[in-house]
């Protein structure tokens, strides 16, 4: 499944490079960040241009290592995606599924205690049913000292005591899979808590087997090993003054990174992966897990890809050089044998390396979750602006026309992790219901497997915070401090309201009673009053509803293989704001047309031989209605 590539020099071309997976995908990332078009590399003026060149050209901005950073991280990848030869792509059940995220914090408290917790979730498994949903897809719930919401394991073996216990996720899995779902489980592997027995005893027994399960370095107070810096602010390094040492974490501090280099953590982390399939879990979706591999020697990290970034380092393990090999290993010790499904989130993992891992054939993970369409060119998470859906529209075409039949894409806009999508958007109140209704008309019309996030089957937007107080997200809150030093306390509130990830952390709005019918006590995260408005209650008894909207299109996509198997053809893609194509299989045809701005729209194509089987629009009018969708089914 994978072809020998040329090594890579700075007598090289742009074509060589871009030809090239991690090259293509790093080049579409750079050319993302500084929001240029992908024809400044693909033009055959540039293509022609060697490396060398460049770096002449840019001698003043760039420096030589930059160029020897990035031909470093290149020629790590021997292999390109050959395609299988077989008449057709597999057909399997996640490819037909529509996956649903639950914040088990924020889903519903059973208990009164202002958390949510598993009894909750099982109460609620009739409303998913009925919606509609083939599997759900759990945050972390294993036991954890909360520094990160649960993605700081203390032990992998165990409930949280605040979500529930064993017994409560025993009888979980059996009602999940009595009403013919399937439960997979967020599993975090890049790193521990710093509570977690393994990390304890490597801190203090220098000589103990953990302390090869993580990455520590002797050293003096304020001379880190290297310049690498964590994602949620300041170095990625903690020191410890009693042992005279650091460790590495790349999240929190009190995340720390474990070292995969060591085969004995890789037999105990299969080992617990098989636990729990054996227990009848699904599978697993993997957080942060290209970040596994770390560059040996953990080098330090280039100045400008640092600045270009945002973070230091990030080109020593964001696809570092045994990625395939444990994931491989992964896939054969514990995944294969229990038949289990995989998904990766996968930071900064483009198109071409995207197949690498989640090609047929390539035995690593089933899909993986790519981040590139959640921000505008040039912008970011935390950036203030709105977002264009012209851009979407390119980026689904692209993906239809490279990806492949041989792999998969993953469909959504919202998970834990980030604002509401709809209020990046356009926040206009009476945009609201329609447009929640556009972005589910597209992301379930598309060929690859949606992953719905609770609440977006509501319609929910941002939450009208007023203060950092009101916060609970570490990164949000660390991010504060750090911006605070630069400007005033209301800028900085204001830039982190834009990317803040409590967002879509808020309790769940079930109906119009205190607190939206999450808790009968206050939530552990207050939202707002939009709850009085917009609730499951509400929309239940509104046939006209954002919740029927979702129930229906995944009836409908249901109903026919068209929209998982079939063909996908873009029509006029260059006419801003619209967004036409047709889904074909064996002869059954439909289109989609979307009106992608708040602006009327004239209509590309008569519809006189069309069947409207779904639409977001309550008249039919000469011209497209702001963010109106259509679902058309083509006359034989």
């Amino acid at each position: 499944m994978g072809g020998m590539k040329e090594q890579l020099t700075m007598k090289s071309r742009i074509k060589e490079l871009y030809r090239n997976p991690v090259g293509h995908d790093v080049i579409h990332k750079i050319l993302l960040q500084m929001n240029l078009s992908p024809r400044y590399v693909t033009n055959p003026l540039v293509q022609n241009l060697k490396l060398s060149f460049i770096q002449k050209l840019m001698k003043n901005k760039l420096e030589a290592s930059f160029f020897l950073a990035l031909l470093d991280l290149l020629n790590s990848e021997k292999e390109r995606y050959i395609e299988p030869e077989i008449a057709q792509a597999k057909k399997v059940w996640w490819k037909e599924a529509v996956f649903y995220q639950i914040y088990p914090r924020s889903f519903y408290d059973s208990n009164g205690d202002g958390i949510g917790d598993i009894r909750g979730i099982i109460k609620k498994l009739d409303y998913l049913q009925n919606l509609g949903v083939d599997a759900i897809w759990l945050s972390p719930i294993y036991d954890s000292p909360n520094d990160d919401n649960g993605y700081d394991i203390r032990d992998y073996y165990q409930i949280m005591q605040e979500f529930g216990t064993m017994e409560d996720f025993d009888y979980l899995l059996k009602e999940v899979h009595q009403r013919g779902m399937r439960l997979i489980m967020d599993l975090v592997v890049n790193h521990t808590s710093d509570e977690h027995h393994w990390f304890q005893e490597a801190l203090h027994d220098p000589s103990s087997k953990y302390r090869d399960y993580y990455f520590f370095q002797d050293g003096e107070a304020n001379q880190p090993p290297n310049n690498w810096t964590s994602f949620f602010s300041g170095s990625a390094w903690n020191y410890y003054g009693d042992e005279k040492v650091y460790a590495l974490h790349l999240f929190s501090k009190k995340q720390m990174d474990l070292n995969w280099e060591s085969k004995e953590l890789r037999g105990e982390i299969q080992q617990m992966i098989s636990w729990w399939l054996k227990k009848g879990v699904d599978g697993f979706r993997m957080d942060v897990i290209n970040y596994i591999s770390k560059q040996p020697g953990l080098p330090e990290g280039n100045k400008v890809i640092g600045e270009l970034m945002g973070f230091y380092g990030i080109e020593h393990y964001f696809y570092g050089p045994k990625l395939h090999t444990y994931l491989k290993e992964i896939q054969q010790q514990a995944f294969g044998p229990n038949q289990a499904f995989s998904v990766g989130e996968m930071p900064g993992i483009g198109l071409e390396m995207g197949k690498l891992i989640t090609g047929e054939g390539r035995d690593e993970l089933d899909l993986f979750f790519s981040f590139d369409h959640l921000e505008n060119p040039g912008k970011t998470r935390f950036d203030p602006y709105l977002y264009d859906l012209n851009y979407l529209k390119s980026y689904l075409a692209n993906w239809n026309k490279n990806l492949g039949n041989y792999c998969q894409m993953t469909l959504f806009y919202n998970n834990h992790d980030n604002p509401r999508f709809s209020s990046k958007v356009n926040p206009k109140p009476e945009f609201r219901e329609v447009l929640a209704k556009l972005l589910a008309g597209i992301q379930l019309t598309q060929k690859g497997t949606p992953f719905i996030f609770q609440g977006d089957e509501l319609g929910l937007v941002n939450k009208e915070f007023h203060d950092i107080s009101e916060l609970k997200d570490i990164e949000s809150l660390n991010l504060y401090e750090e911006l605070i030093q630069k400007m005033d306390k209301a800028q900085a509130f204001e830039q982190v309201l834009s990317g803040t990830r409590d967002h879509a952390r808020t309790p769940m709005q079930w109906d119009d009673s205190l607190y939206g019918g999450f808790s009968s006590e206050k939530p552990w995260l207050q939202g707002d009053q939009d709850y009085l408005n917009c609730n499951v209650k509400q929309q239940m008894e509104n046939e006209d509803s954002v919740f029927y909207f979702y129930q229906k299109l995944m009836a409908v996509r249901k109903s026919t293989e068209v929209f998982t198997y079939g063909e996908t053809e873009f029509l006029k893609l260059k006419k801003k704001d619209l967004f036409y194509y047709i889904r074909s299989l064996e002869g059954e045809r439909y289109l989609v047309e979307c009106n992608l701005s708040e602006y009327k729209k004239k209509r590309l194509y008569k519809l006189n031989v069309f069947s409207c089987i779904l639409s977001n629009a309550k008249e039919k009018n000469e011209v497209l209605l702001p963010y109106e969708f259509n679902l058309y089914r083509i006359k034989s």
